[in-house]
């Protein structure tokens, strides 16, 4: 999500073309999101026992169907009791809005983050809700790393023009873990775009997601492995 200037203040400048654009997924790329989902569910189930955990996930996932992201707050929303207050849905709340999310960074991110400046922009483009994607960016240190240049869409790889009107560029970079994401954005900018499998996290290692989408241009196995040099130029095999 990213900011915009005030109603009524002055019309923005048209942002400079830049050579690169390096665009970064959020979870499961820089952030060990299969880790926050393991601690919730953990934690669900010490306070509800595994059938309220069980509840809880089976809204989580009817959300994720509906809206295209998980949407943590809402699921715990809808575990409410009609107009009933259950202190333990309230120590929830807190669980998720307090969570540590700077420890769950990959090793090495800020670091890897630090050296793509000399080749260009980064942006982390991600998908999510409102108020706890964001949250977790600046509660993270993401946020700042990358100087407030985060996009958060329903649906990010169908953005891709809303992406460059945000961001122009000659070329882009897109690192993420998911094949069908990148795939798919390599079907609208061609080759234009560079993709970038980072094989972390459950969607890299599922068999059936492997087979169905072709193999990105290349593929790092952790996010420390992301070379900046590689990136300085066209790309070539």
């Amino acid at each position: 999500m990213s900011p915009r200037p005030a109603l009524g203040g002055p019309a923005s400048l048209a942002p400079a073309v830049a050579d690169v654009v390096i665009l970064l997924d959020c979870d499961n790329t820089l952030f060990d999101n299969d880790r926050l989902e393991q601690d919730l569910r953990d934690r669900l189930a010490r306070e509800f026992g595994a059938a309220g955990r069980d509840r809880y996930w089976a809204f989580l996932e009817e959300l994720r169907g509906a809206l295209g992201y998980a949407d943590f707050l809402g699921a715990l929303q809808r575990c409410r009791p009609d107009d009933r207050c259950d202190p333990r849905l309230l120590r929830m709340s807190g669980f998720l809005l307090d969570y540590p999310f700077a420890d769950r960074l990959y090793p090495g991110v800020l670091d890897v983050l630090e050296r793509l400046r000399v080749v260009g922009p980064t942006v982390i483009l991600s998908d999510g809700d409102v108020v706890f994607q964001p949250h977790k960016l600046q509660r993270s240190g993401l946020w700042t790393a990358v100087e407030g240049r985060a996009l958060i869409y329903i649906h990010k790889d169908r953005m891709l023009a809303d992406v460059a009107a945000r961001y122009p560029a000659r070329r882009y970079v897109m690192v993420g873990d998911k094949l069908r994401v990148l795939a798919a954005m390599k079907d609208v900018w061609g080759d234009r775009l560079t993709t970038v499998f980072a094989r972390q996290g459950h969607y890299a290692f599922d068999p059936k997601h492997l087979a169905t989408y072709p193999a990105a241009d290349l593929t790092i196995e952790r996010i420390s492995d992301l070379d900046p040099e590689r990136f300085s130029a066209p790309h070539q095999e």
